[in-house]
């Protein structure tokens, strides 16, 4: 009687594949076996077969990720073309640049838990603002940016021009003026990345954001005349429907998708993932494909009435995603569980 040929072990695959990949991947094949842990690599796996099928990635910033310096890892995505577009809080926009100038000001509370209120009012005595275990200066981070970008309001304004969040910074930081502040390696902010690559940056509700607010009390002020000078909200999406419609359209004539990948939850996650179905149900543009992959890392309680919580699949009756899309939730703190992901489409 034949022998049934010897089924390959899920972690032999795992160390396979890592072989080719650098020193942080292959712990990740040999450790990351059940669970969360099974559900990173797993993810992992498919963004990188995604690529090499022609794909792109759409990745969503909610949360402090910039505070917690995601671009470590994120600009070096962004430089390998592992990122195509992405879609952020104002307040991610803005911190990736506030660390950019003013690193060294920023100072650690690792004892945060145990701040007394008296311990929280003398940090904002002295201009600290506090993000969990970091506070973030406000005069050498927030209001050295928010002199940068004023100029280039104020300048748009008096010529009747209007640009999108995401240009302002892109205005500023191709216009050198911030080049003498820095204090980290530029390598490693990935808004800089993405405005070296042109990248397509959605910034839905800027307004909520530090310099949303700022822009606000200009406004009030008369520093700017127009409050349209800034584009925002509907503009954003039907910018990124004319976006996703075009790629898609040029994807599928090479078999590639658009992906998404959702870091925490929120407006960053919610408002992209709708155009799909916007296009479908509002437009009838029913030949617009759905969402390729999907991967969200999260630590919402799964369900309750929680949409950052919902499971992947309920997003299938809301017409964003398909029965057969690969999808993926990662149960876990997303500044633990992205540098890994990334660590392995990037084969570190």
């Amino acid at each position: 009687m034949p022998k049934r040929p010897k089924k390959s072990r899920p972690e032999d695959v795992n160390a396979a594949l890592a072989r080719r990949k650098g020193p942080v991947s292959r712990f990740v094949a040999h450790h990351y076996r059940h669970f969360n842990a099974a559900a990173l690599l797993d993810a992992a796996k498919a963004y990188e077969a995604h690529l090499a099928k022609g794909g792109k990635m759409l990745v969503t910033l909610a949360g402090a990720m910039s505070t917690a310096e995601l671009g470590l890892s994120l600009a070096e995505m962004i430089r390998q073309d592992k990122v195509h577009a992405i879609v952020c809080t104002g307040a991610n926009l803005e911190e990736d640049v506030f660390n950019l100038v003013a690193h060294d000001h920023y100072e650690r509370v690792p004892h945060y838990r145990t701040l007394s209120s008296a311990d929280e009012q003398a940090l904002l005595d002295r201009h600290m603002n506090r993000v969990t275990d970091t506070c973030i200066p406000e005069m050498e981070a927030m209001r050295r940016i928010e002199g940068a970008v004023l100029d280039e309001w104020v300048a748009a304004d008096r010529a009747g021009e209007r640009y999108f969040p995401h240009e302002f910074f892109y205005r500023v930081l191709r216009s050198g003026k911030l080049r003498k502040h820095y204090q980290i390696d530029p390598k490693n902010s990935w808004l800089l990345a993405a405005c070296e690559k042109d990248l397509p940056v959605i910034v839905p509700g800027w307004e909520d954001a530090t310099l949303g607010n700022m822009f606000a009390g200009h406004v009030i002020a008369g520093d700017v005349k127009n409050v349209h000078t800034v584009r925002t909200g509907i503009e954003y999406m039907t910018w990124l429907a004319e976006w996703y419609t075009k790629t898609a359209k040029k994807l599928r004539d090479g078999n590639g998708s658009i992906g998404f990948f959702q870091i925490g939850g929120g407006i960053a996650g919610d408002f992209p993932i709708c155009v799909v179905p916007m296009l479908h149900q509002d437009l009838q543009r029913t030949g617009v494909p759905l969402w390729g992959y999907f991967c969200q890392i999260s630590d919402s309680t799964t369900s309750y009435g929680s949409y950052s919580g919902a499971v992947p699949n309920e997003k299938i009756t809301w017409g964003k995603l398909g029965v057969d899309t690969p999808k993926y939730i990662i149960e876990s703190d997303a500044t633990i569980v992205a540098p890994l992901v990334f660590a392995w489409v990037l084969g570190l």
